[in-house]
């Protein structure tokens, strides 16, 4: 019997359609996802004092208050190594490859990678009646016209961007894969365009602000202008206050929709990708220069941002009945000063952000629902972020097809403490070096490609369970020889065929 058969005979349920629930019922709880960028395990400083007795240089409190007050996770995931493959995924339920463009839609002005036929977060929440918010990092693509009408599909920055209209975003935005409500920096912090959308059209951040062409000459500060390089934006961009701005759009939505039927906040801030532009203080409380890093600093600033959502779900009295899910879209970045100061972004784990190594990829994740999900519980199961979709499908009821959410797994009955099947096979992709990763119980390879995917080459074999720091390759030992076959196989048999790799809802 051959790997598709297997997997169809011991994963697929009755396939069902993705059936309308015309009403929430009030009882129904809220949901808000929070996912950070380049926020590593050892960044979050609950999951630091779990592996280290070394003091904690930059404290996190709101998340560790969250990892104390609900489910954390132990071997948790991102489906890539790097930003916006890993938002597709997580926003569709789907690995990164089945997308048209497998690495990655990083282009503000390229065609999404998400389908009409596709189950999304806000898709999904849409369905089940729930009022839908998306408020963040963006990263996955869209369409703009250029100012003589046509579509414009150049450059993602520098001079010829500049015949573009971006005071209007055309399609390939939040609301049309589901989402009512929408704030939105389409290439988060970092550029290149330096932008807010609300609701599709452009948020001026200032009473005066303009549509501009941001490069160093023009930006209020030149640290504003990534590494990502010039493009549109407009006069007033400050990076300083981006996050807190965002943070005000969230607390606004939740106390917009509280008391009325569920809402769903999707919540995805550009802390802590560079530049690392911390503000000098925050409601009085100073943040940039309090610790070894920038970086760490706006680790800070992140977890403000989820301290005023957190409370504000407290003062609207909704605490009680919401989902909160908090991740990161990979791993860590941190830094030699940062290291010797005792901090480590990937925290007893190898590589960083962009690696194929475990520091690329395994992030925190953190699940909370009071009185349903047991307060200071921590759970090795293997999880991944394209796991949101079917949660919440489940969550929800909503039915998902064969066609939809097709690597996505439902954590439900595990953050309830109840039975359930558990994944033991993940598949994953690193960053620009073209690397490809399965998981696989304990054991993990690690395949070199090329951005074709013509080539297919065994690099590395580890087993995370005695080697978690993946020091020691066994790719080429004799007695795993046919353990490196098979989970080769196994791999672009799966990826090939197309089929699921998760349960049907």
């Amino acid at each position: 019997m051959n790997i598709t058969h297997q997997i169809k005979l011991t994963l697929l349920t009755l396939c069902c359609t993705f059936s309308t629930i015309s009403t929430a019922q009030k009882h129904q709880p809220n949901i808000v996802i929070i996912m950070a960028d380049d926020l590593g395990l050892g960044d979050v400083s609950a999951f630091h004092k779990q592996y280290s007795d070394r003091p904690v240089v930059a404290e996190t409190p709101t998340i560790d208050s969250l990892a104390a007050q609900g489910m954390s996770f132990t071997d948790a995931h991102s489906p890539t190594a790097l930003c916006a493959p890993t938002r597709y995924s997580v926003m569709s339920g789907n690995s990164t490859y089945r997308g048209y463009q497998p690495w990655g839609v990083w282009s503000t002005f390229d065609k999404t990678a998400i389908t009409a036929d596709d189950a999304t977060i806000g898709r999904v929440g849409k369905q089940a009646g729930y009022t839908t918010g998306f408020i963040g990092k963006w990263h996955m693509g869209g369409t703009f016209n250029r100012k003589d009408g046509t579509q414009y599909s150049g450059t993602r920055g520098g001079p010829k961007t500049k015949v573009v209209d971006v005071s209007r975003w055309i399609a390939g935005n939040p609301k049309e894969i589901g989402f009512d409500y929408d704030f939105t920096v389409p290439s988060g912090v970092q550029g290149p365009m330096y932008l807010a959308y609300e609701n599709s059209v452009w948020y001026p951040l200032n009473k005066d602000s303009k549509i501009a062409y941001v490069d160093e000459n023009s930006a209020l500060d030149k640290k504003f202008v990534s590494d990502k390089g010039p493009g549109m934006g407009e006069s007033h961009w400050d990076a300083r206050k981006l996050n807190m701005l965002l943070a005000k759009k969230a607390t606004n939505f939740i106390k917009r929709n509280a008391g009325k039927k569920p809402f769903l906040l999707n919540y995805w801030s550009p802390a802590v990708h560079i530049p690392h532009t911390p503000p000098q203080e925050i409601n009085g409380i100073k943040i940039a220069g309090t610790t070894p890093t920038n970086h760490l600093d706006m680790n800070r600033v992140l977890d403000i941002e989820v301290a005023q959502i957190i409370q504000t779900l407290k003062d609207t009295n909704q605490y009680d009945n919401t989902l909160i899910i908090f991740t990161s879209d990979n791993g860590g970045i941190g830094n030699p000063f940062e290291q010797k100061a005792g901090h480590f972004s990937s925290g007893p784990y190898s590589g960083r952000k962009n690696s194929a190594l475990e520091g690329g990829h395994r992030v925190p994740f953190i699940a909370v629902w009071p009185n349903k999900i047991k307060a200071g519980s921590v759970n090795n199961t293997l999880v991944n972020g394209t796991d949101i979709v079917a949660t919440i499908a489940a969550l929800t009821q909503v039915k998902l097809n064969e066609k939809q959410a097709k690597d996505s797994w439902n954590l439900l009955p595990t953050f309830l403490g109840q039975p359930f099947q558990e994944r033991h096979l993940l598949m994953q992709q690193g960053g620009s070096n073209k690397e490809l990763m399965m998981r696989e119980g304990d054991w993990k390879i690690i395949m070199q490609t090329n951005r074709d995917v013509t080539e297919r080459k065994i690099h590395a074999l580890y087993n995370l369970k005695e080697d978690p720091q993946e020091k020691n390759n066994l790719v080429n030992k004799a007695e795993h020889k046919e353990r490196v076959t098979a989970m080769f196989n196994k791999y672009w048999q799966i990826r090939d065929s197309g089929i699921r790799t998760a349960p049907i809802l």
